[in-house]
């Protein structure tokens, strides 16, 4: 969907490119027909879906579109963008109005505001004038995608995943003992332990609505796993130089480049954390501080997939070297697969993309058109990267997550964790 009349603008120049690209696709002489059909149909997908979001938005942008009555609180998120366009503000008057940023507001659109409190629905809904359905009481203790938590005295212990931390083993409970005692003995000792404020400001980059416990919970863990790993392993000093990151890409392409990327990043001062995600908590990875200097990455494993990985891993290196040493006061937690409208983050996947894979390489992988396993094998051998890569990002760019599925690497990442010496857990 097309949000702003910059992106409008974007998108008619990005239409004229393609079929410039189209037209020349049609007379180019090449000896594979097959290929030269597999561009031309990219070429036209790709057209008619931005053709289509050009029409969309210019209808709403000139008020030819109407909406009808919501019944559901589901029907109202998916509206409220359009509603915007159509009520002729732009998304920085609506953040003024709301008084929040405009990244903000740009993130609850991108994600149909899957991420905003009840408040927040109703307070957009009143800024457009549209009538919002009956809400069920539930909906009242949603809360919004950047969280801001408090001392630890203010923390509500009753609403902590306990049954799940209990079962993983986190700390030892004795027979008799107060299990939500316990919890709060390991979270004030964990964050005793941190020079730098443990219960502060983070950013959520998720499609879900986000138990803010589940994810305080998970980060105080990831924590503790990075101070043991720090005691018992070699961990060099970080410096803010990403020029060893070629290296890393290629370790895509190794055996067990998964576990051996742990022990690069290691090297390079970048501890590696792995932690399961916890229920309502919708993570992929997160990055975070750890003594106000060293950068943990946090990674869940939720898709046991080779691409998914590396992409992960790519992204949150780029919330260190661009943004965790910019602002303090901010942790990024990201699910990486959810489409964000947002500077940081839109920053973040080119980071990772072009870490990964350069646009001079992309622009060379004819495999992005024939949309074979054999072809983005060829492309992977001749960049020297694993071809869930490739697989990975055309799946991506495609929207369509049933092609190249025996490419990606599936299975291949948590046994590499189990195997593998001296990686953190």
């Amino acid at each position: 969907m097309i949000y702003t009349d910059t992106q409008f603008r974007i998108s008619s120049a990005e239409l004229e490119r393609l079929k410039a690209a189209l037209l020349d696709a049609k007379f180019r002489k090449i000896d594979r027909a097959w290929l030269k059909q597999a561009e031309i149909d990219a070429l036209e997908s790709q057209i008619e879906e931005i053709e289509e979001e050009l029409f969309e938005y210019e209808q709403l942008r000139t008020g030819k579109l109407s909406f009808p009555k919501m019944q559901t609180i589901e029907e109202l998120r998916m509206i409220l963008a359009k509603a915007r366009i159509l009520a002729g503000l732009s998304q920085n008057t609506l953040a003024e109005k709301l008084k929040m940023s405009v990244e903000q507001v740009q993130r609850y659109e991108a994600t149909n505001y899957m991420g905003a409190s009840f408040g927040v629905l109703l307070e957009v809904s009143q800024i457009l004038n549209i009538e919002t359905p009956e809400l069920p009481e539930s909906y009242r203790n949603y809360s919004d995608s950047i969280f801001v938590w408090g001392e630890v005295d203010n923390l509500v212990w009753s609403e902590f995943p306990l049954k799940e931390i209990i079962e993983r083993k986190w700390f030892e409970i004795l027979p008799g003992e107060n299990p939500v005692q316990k919890l709060r003995e390991y979270f004030s000792r964990v964050a005793s332990s941190q020079s730098t404020a443990v219960y502060n400001r983070r950013q959520i980059n998720s499609r879900g609505i986000a138990n803010e416990y589940a994810l305080l919970a998970w980060r105080i863990r990831v924590l503790q796993l990075a101070q043991d790993f720090m005691m018992q392993e070699d961990v060099g000093e970080f410096e803010l130089n990403d020029s060893w990151l070629p290296q890393l890409a290629r370790l895509t392409g190794v055996q067990d480049g998964v576990s051996r990327a742990c022990k690069l990043l290691a090297e390079k001062g970048i501890l590696c954390i792995v932690e399961g995600h916890l229920p309502r908590s919708y993570l992929d990875g997160a990055v975070m501080l750890y003594n106000t200097d060293r950068p943990v990455i946090g990674l869940t494993l939720r898709h046991d997939r080779l691409d998914n990985f590396w992409f992960v891993l790519f992204h949150e290196l780029g919330h260190i070297f661009l943004h965790l040493f910019s602002d303090k006061s901010y942790d990024f937690f990201d699910e990486c697969d959810v489409p964000i409208e947002s500077d940081i983050e839109s920053e973040a996947d080119e980071f990772a993309l072009r870490n990964l894979i350069s646009e001079s390489q992309w622009d060379r992988c004819m495999s992005r058109f024939a949309l074979s396993e054999e072809s983005v094998r060829i492309d992977a051998a001749n960049l020297d990267i694993h071809p869930s890569i490739i697989a990975g990002r055309i799946r991506k760019e495609q929207n369509n997550f049933e092609i190249l599925s025996t490419l990606v690497g599936q299975g291949e990442v948590r046994v590499q964790f189990k195997e593998a010496k001296n990686v953190p857990k």
